[in-house]
């Protein structure tokens, strides 16, 4: 599926502030390498069912064997030792280790020793780590790709020297003369090997998090379905990023594939608009979803007009750039595919008559897209009547009402079209007309 920047951006995928990120909400890795892995992962949606299935089989698969990952044997600091090991430069072993000449590199390389010793005793716990993740993949059936790291590790591990290597018990104290043979068959023979297997680990990490973040977040696998024509639809959809969220029931299809959506300012708009997206994204990782079920279309691209901003070094307006974003948008999903188009409050940066005139333009040109979905947010309340007439516009709003001077927000999704006018009374209410007034 594709996505841009801006889609990523307005979706808070990834964020400036790590903390406020979708990356960070789900990140459960154990490794560096983990985590950036993941990293791509969530910036890289699947582009066929089977792909997406058989990713949402590997992250169940992995749910399952969670309780029983190797997290103490296979951990980041074993693998940075083993890493570090590569890298650092040291005094040649003996050619041969026997008991004298091994005590000797032990007494006269002393710090190129202790390196190696360290070395080994981690990369023991490591390649045992490694063959207990294939003992657990061997008793069940695979996705495609966990077969694939499975014959991948299986291999790796089937060399003589690793199977003897992982006989020692943990705490067992090795000869100098072991030492040195270990460290020599793992620097002269194991190097690539090694990095295979880490860089094995890494990614099932990454969707070992994947199945983490699933599990505790309660997400449902949605039902993705082979479809000409797009359509999405879920009961209790949620936005995850939220601490106390409202569940949404949302159903778009190509005779009903616009939603016109109104209410005030922090009602809900952007928040049910992102849930939609982020939802649908989700889906497209091969995730669960936060919602209580999902049935989908695949999707060809899903882009974003939310969080659009003026460039001053360029001389562009706030205007400016939502019509070239619009631009943009149109000549995207101009292509016969299936597209998903999330617009929160359009033509922001012009006046309220050239707003509704431009809005309503856009919005009747694009309702007639058949094969494009569209959830679009907007303040001019007033364009909605004439939209009426379009059998395929879907209208909703959020309602806000003021109670002894407080705002009350129901964010519940309801049918029609918002007739909200507080922004004086919020004006009213934070003391700003009693300021203008002692003026």
């Amino acid at each position: 599926m594709q996505v841009d920047k801006t889609t990523l951006t307005d979706l808070s995928i990834f964020h400036r502030d790590e903390e406020q990120s979708v990356f960070h909400h789900l990140n459960f890795t154990h490794t560096n390498g983990g985590r950036e892995y993941f990293r791509y992962l969530l910036g890289s949606p699947l582009n066929s069912i089977a792909a997406i299935q058989d990713t949402q089989t590997t992250i169940q698969i992995l749910q399952v064997l969670q309780a029983a990952w190797p997290l103490t044997q296979v951990t980041n600091g074993s693998i940075m030792v083993l890493e570090k090991y590569y890298d650092t430069p040291m005094d040649e072993y003996p050619h041969q280790p026997s008991l004298f000449n091994s005590l000797f590199y032990k007494y006269f390389h002393a710090p190129d020793y202790s390196i190696t010793k360290y070395t080994v005793e981690h990369t023991i716990e490591f390649l045992k780590g490694m063959d207990c993740i294939v003992q657990l993949l061997s008793q069940i059936k695979l996705s495609k790709q966990l077969q694939i790291w499975y014959e991948s590790m299986e291999h790796l591990l089937g060399k003589a020297s690793i199977k003897e290597m992982m006989q020692v018990a943990k705490g067992t104290e090795l000869s100098p003369k072991t030492i040195l043979e270990y460290g020599i068959f793992l620097r002269n023979h194991f190097k690539r090997p090694s990095n295979d297997l880490i860089e094995i680990f890494f990614k099932l990490d990454a969707y070992m998090s994947m199945a983490i973040a699933c599990e505790k977040c309660q997400f449902a696998f949605p039902v993705l379905e082979a479809s000409d024509q797009p359509f999405v639809e879920a009961t209790g959809l949620y936005h995850l990023l939220l601490p106390t969220p409202i569940a949404y029931d949302t159903e778009l299809d190509i005779s009903r594939n616009f939603i016109f959506l109104t209410g005030a300012n922090m009602g809900g708009k952007s928040t049910y608009i992102k849930a939609v997206g982020l939802s649908v994204y989700l889906a497209h990782l091969g995730m669960g979803v936060p919602a209580t079920s999902m049935r989908l279309s695949l999707f060809h691209g899903l882009l974003s007009n939310i969080q659009v901003e003026d460039n001053i070094l360029k001389g562009e307006s706030y205007f400016f750039n939502e019509v070239q974003r619009i631009k943009k948008t149109l000549e995207k999903i101009s292509d016969g595919n299936n597209w998903l188009i999330l617009i929160d409050e359009l033509f922001k940066g012009t006046n309220i008559q050239d707003a509704m005139k431009c809005s309503t333009a856009v919005i009747e040109g694009l309702r007639k897209m058949k094969k494009s979905l569209f959830i679009l947010s907007t303040h001019l309340y007033e364009i909605g009547e004439g939209l009426k007439q379009y059998s395929n516009i879907q209208f909703r709003y959020f309602e806000t009402s003021m109670e002894n001077d407080q705002l009350e927000f129901s964010y519940q999704l309801k049918e029609g079209i918002s007739n909200d006018r507080i922004g004086y009374l919020i004006l009213k209410r934070e003391g700003v007309t009693k300021i203008l007034d002692n003026l």
